[in-house]
């Protein structure tokens, strides 16, 4: 080595950290090729006792440099954590992996027992994933945890080879007595793609003691956040959950609603740019409203959310005694929206939390239109138990009983219904409704609030029979309360998600796919003003419905004086 390199190296060493067992070089800069480059950082290392942190980054480190540090670290057995970040720039990467598997050996050597590693900003792809396979599998890392692998390239085929590994971590660690109790995982910008994500979703659900989980920019859509959604279910300690920029879409935005209304100790929910929307914002509000009890950031920034779906999200935190920022820029709320948001969030005396309102896009061009679910429809038929539903159970139909010892399915309400409900319910007419007498109850038993498509039809169809003459009146209102009853005693969460898909039905909710809707007239209008006044009505539906109907007047212009009706049983009803 030239003498300036060693002058340089001597000086760079000069500034080295070194107290309570952390030995730190970081970024220092050093350029660490070969044995005689690391001589004094080896020294140091080898002089240290006690050594209990090791920061190498902002660093390049070679081969050969990095076996010499290897060969320092076979004694350290105290070692707990490496900050090992951004330490390969300018190397090939064929040299990363057999780096790593030279440090890596040494740990397992040594007996150290980690319980923090950060090998982010190394872009050593599925490769460098395989150089610390061994080590993750090994009672080295048994008492990891925090996991940083933020953005090293990893890949589908890394993401499923890091999976497999903390599967088998688990795997040994649980058989010895101590399962792995990781509780920080972060892999942001690693192109997982829902291949990836899937795959490490099943360790995460096996795991079970996350905390936090950072996944931001990983080109993940539904599929994907679907997996993730069900493994994060099965954390109930978690405090973060980072998805940014991934493609949530409603399908995936239903996923996340179901699991966080399991988790009542986060904190943190970053589903900023994500594509949530309108309904998937709803269905948020929703699991605001009775869970996430201590939430204190909530970003849905960018995410193609219009004024009336951010004006119910805003109402939703009104409770929430912990909260500190709601994020909803870069939406499409419009100048008026964006000061509708600010006033109503300063009406709460909450108008600091809000983030700013600076990058709005805007009122979107019309807000009738259904849009195109993006690449979420193209595979659907290939994902399985993928839906829109709001099933929250994934109950079957029928429930099982026993009778005189022998087990049975029994077949649920609506595969019993008489031939005349069924008639009815293909082709209503008052007639056929009038001609049910009893059985009418009957149709109540056709919707769930777990199929919300099926049962805002049903309701809808029911409604637009209504009319003046008593007895006619009397049918279709005794019908929809039966129905409404049902169908809004449920969960939040359920009982929004039919709300809003009634309200994409109606044409005052831009929903994803192909979702038909209906051609309104008075008599759904007057259905729903007598709904709205009735006990088993829950003020915040009629807020909401208040909230959608006077952002979007133009979808009831056929109603005329129904409207009317209704937009004054609202106003009532929301100030009660």
């Amino acid at each position: 080595m030239a003498s300036d390199d060693i002058t340089q190296l001597a000086d760079a060493l000069s500034k080295t950290h070194v107290g309570d067992g952390e030995l730190s070089y970081k970024g220092l800069g050093l350029k660490l090729d070969n044995a005689e480059s690391v001589e004094e950082l080896v020294r140091e290392i080898e002089q240290y006792q006690g050594l209990r942190a090791l920061r190498l980054e902002g660093n390049t480190v070679g081969v050969e440099a990095a076996q010499a540090i290897a060969k320092a670290l076979e004694s350290k057995d105290l070692l707990q954590r490496c900050y090992w970040s951004d330490m390969f720039t300018g190397r090939l990467r064929s040299e990363i992996p057999t780096a790593l598997r030279s440090l890596g050996s040494a740990l397992m050597s040594a007996g150290a027992r980690l319980t923090e590693l950060d090998l982010s900003d190394n872009a050593f792809g599925p490769d460098g994933v395989k150089g610390i396979e061994q080590l993750l599998k090994s009672p080295s890392c048994h008492t990891l945890r925090e996991l940083r692998l933020n953005n090293c390239g990893m890949g589908i085929g890394g993401g499923k080879i890091l999976a497999e590994a903390l599967i088998e971590c688990h795997r040994k660690s649980s058989a010895l007595g101590a399962p792995l109790r990781l509780r920080v995982f972060i892999a942001g910008r690693n192109r997982l793609e829902n291949e990836g994500a899937s795959a490490l979703a099943k360790a995460f659900q096996l795991i079970g003691s996350l905390e936090e989980v950072h996944m931001p920019q990983n080109g993940i859509n539904h599929t994907g956040v679907m997996a993730l959604a069900s493994a994060m279910r099965h954390n109930p300690e978690l405090r973060v959950l980072n998805f940014n920029d991934n493609t949530f879409t409603k399908k995936g935005t239903l996923a996340m609603a179901q699991a966080l209304k399991h988790l009542r100790n986060v904190q943190v929910i970053n589903f900023g740019d994500c594509l949530v929307r309108s309904e998937g914002a709803i269905a948020l509000a929703a699991v605001l409203r009775e869970g996430l009890p201590i939430l204190k950031e909530l970003n849905l920034s960018f995410g193609e959310i219009t004024e009336a779906a951010a004006l119910v999200v805003a109402q939703a935190v009104m409770d929430k005694p912990h909260m500190e920022k709601v994020d909803l820029n870069g939406n499409c709320l419009g100048e008026e929206g964006c000061e509708a948001l600010r006033e109503a969030m300063e009406n709460m005396d909450k108008g600091d939390m809000l983030a700013s309102l600076s990058d709005d896009e805007g009122e979107p061009e019309d807000e009738g239109d259904n849009e195109e679910d993006d690449d979420d429809d193209e595979n659907d038929e290939n994902d399985e138990n993928v839906s829109d539903d709001c099933n929250e159970d994934n109950e079957e139909d029928g429930e099982i009983v026993k009778e005189n010892g022998v087990t049975r399915k029994e077949e649920s309400p609506a595969k019993q219904s008489p031939a005349e409900v069924m008639s009815f319910l293909c082709c209503p007419s008052v007639e056929k409704l009038l001609q049910l007498g009893e059985k009418r109850t009957n149709l109540s038993q056709q919707v769930d609030a777990s199929d919300p498509h099926k049962a805002a039809d049903v309701l809808l169809k029911i409604a637009s029979l209504y009319s003046d003459e008593p007895e006619t009146k009397t049918a279709v209102l005794e019908t929809i309360d039966d129905m409404l009853k049902k169908l809004l005693s449920g969960s939040a969460l359920q009982s929004y998600c039919f709300h809003s898909t009634l309200l994409v039905k109606m044409g005052v909710l831009k929903g994803e796919g192909k979702m038909k809707k209906v051609a309104l007239v008075p008599g759904q209008l007057l259905c729903l003003e007598h709904a709205v006044q009735q006990d088993y009505f829950p003020q915040h539906h009629a807020s909401l419905l208040h909230t959608f109907m006077s952002k979007n007047s133009e979808a009831f212009k056929s109603c005329g004086g129904a409207r009317e009706r209704l937009s004054s049983a609202l106003e009532m009803r929301c100030h009660d």
